[in-house]
């Protein structure tokens, strides 16, 4: 498949490498016969691939993304595949400065200011906020069908306990908003002192802001308070920020469950640490 698509946007390619922190699609970083650097993005299915397709075009001039050079809506044998420009740097990481953080929480607003169409029709990107409550419930419940396959049965009923009381005392929800749903480090490419902008767009909603912050502070922001009060300032210099102490439990609590289930569903084997993390995390929650 990656030859055909090679072939698709002509490329004359110097060297392949893949890339291995992404999960819902394959990527390529391909040195072209010029020295130029562009990515090869098929992603797994034709849903995420018409999300990803949608938000490029919902993003382009307002939020800092890599270029979409060039797109191929694939057959029946592949989704579909973009040719995508190279942000230049390296995923963000804790060794971040608070000007970089800072500058995080400014992309992560202008992103969360970004409304529904009034007139374009989208058909890969749902809005979920009127029905908020609902779309939380069954991405839970969802994964739940996989959790119960790992967890004993009694941490599992916990689990399912836990989250119902949760649920009651989430505020009103806050959007609607593009949500990233998938904003974490490994999607943040940071160029020395400098944010370079967001990658990877098949999981984007409509919704509600509170659910978007779970993983930026799972993998960044939780490690130092400088950080996180640079982050904050940088998001409220370009939208209100809603109170995270009172949602980020909720949520924090849902990704390490919802994690389980995805590593069930991804294979155990390979994501036995990411399953360890995660279940650890879980039993935290619930002592």
């Amino acid at each position: 498949m990656l030859h055909r698509v090679i072939q698709q946007f002509g490329l004359r390619v110097q060297s392949i490498n893949e890339v291995e922190d992404s999960h819902s699609s394959t990527v390529y970083k391909c040195t072209l016969s010029n020295s130029e650097n562009v990515f090869l993005k098929i992603p797994y299915t034709k849903l995420k691939c018409q999300r990803e397709f949608e938000a490029y075009e919902l993003l382009k001039g307002s939020i800092s993304i890599p270029d979409m050079l060039d797109y191929w809506s694939g057959d029946l044998e592949c989704p579909g595949a973009f040719l995508l420009s190279e942000l230049k740097g390296k995923p963000l990481t804790s060794e971040a400065s608070p000007s970089v953080a800072f500058q995080v929480g400014v992309l992560h607003a202008e992103m969360h200011t970004i409304r529904p169409p009034a007139v374009q029709v989208l058909t890969g990107i749902q809005n979920e906020f009127t029905n908020w409550s609902n779309f939380v419930e069954h991405q839970f419940y969802s994964f739940a069908e996989d959790v119960r396959d790992v967890l004993d049965a009694q941490l599992y009923k916990q689990a399912i306990v836990k989250f119902e009381e949760m649920k009651r005392w989430l505020p009103s929800p806050d959007g609607p908003s593009f949500i990233h749903m998938d904003f974490r480090s490994a999607n943040i490419i940071v160029d020395g002192n400098k944010v370079s902008g967001i990658i990877d767009f098949e999981s984007v909603r409509f919704g509600s802001t509170e659910i978007d912050f779970t993983k930026l502070f799972r993998d960044f922001l939780r490690f130092d308070t400088t950080l996180y009060k640079a982050y904050r300032e940088g998001y409220k210099s370009i939208r209100p920020l809603i109170d995270l102490e009172m949602v980020l439990p909720f949520y924090r609590f849902t990704d390490a469950f919802n994690s389980i289930g995805w590593c069930k569903r991804r294979g155990i084997e390979k994501n036995a640490l990411f399953l360890k993390q995660n279940v650890e995390s879980l039993k935290k929650f619930l002592l």
